[in-house]
């Protein structure tokens, strides 16, 4: 294998061995714009896509213990994106990349090494539809709060009632 080879499969290695993740797609018949803007999105989410050749992304599957499910894989143009933090933006990311009208039936989800396991494309697709870290602190901060704020609410109502009342009754005895 020539040096130049060597130092190409060795940065996929690096690359695949290092991520959180590693997504694997069809990217046919997408432009070198659709292609842009994917990885301008998927830098936003501290991602990086990586065109790669089979033969290499095989050698990759052999050194990190992939199943073989993952040579199903390996036909046609193949992407790898690879990164750190949260796959669920990641993923969702790529199924909008998917998922566009101009690649209707060209660009596709290979499948993905998630969490240690190799997943399929359906799998991915689900993945893309769960709520993020982020939007589920949010949401269990608003469940969290919401029984205080309702008991203060009430306290509040009560003691306004409580003020009127009391208000109503020192007035009367001053008009009588």
């Amino acid at each position: 294998m020539r040096i130049e080879k060597i130092a190409i499969l060795s940065e996929v290695v690096d690359r695949v061995k290092d991520s959180d993740y590693c997504f694997i797609l069809n990217y046919g018949g997408a432009s070198v714009a659709k292609m842009a803007k994917l990885r301008a999105d998927l830098r936003k989410l501290d991602s990086r896509l990586l065109v790669v050749k089979n033969t290499y992304l095989a050698k990759v599957a052999k050194e990190k213990g992939w199943s073989d499910e993952v040579n199903a894989m390996l036909s046609g143009p193949t992407a790898v994106v690879t990164g750190h933090g949260e796959p669920t933006a990641v993923a969702k990311a790529i199924m909008d990349f998917v998922n566009d009208k101009e690649l209707a039936g060209k660009a596709s989800v290979k499948g993905a090494d998630y969490d240690n396991k190799i997943v399929d494309a359906a799998m991915v697709e689900a993945l893309s539809k769960v709520p993020g870290k982020d939007q589920l602190r949010a949401t269990l901060l608003m469940l969290l709060k919401e029984p205080a704020t309702r008991l203060a609410r009430v306290l509040s109502e009560k003691a306004k009632k409580e003020g009127g009342e009391a208000t109503s009754a020192a007035e009367a005895p001053a008009q009588a």
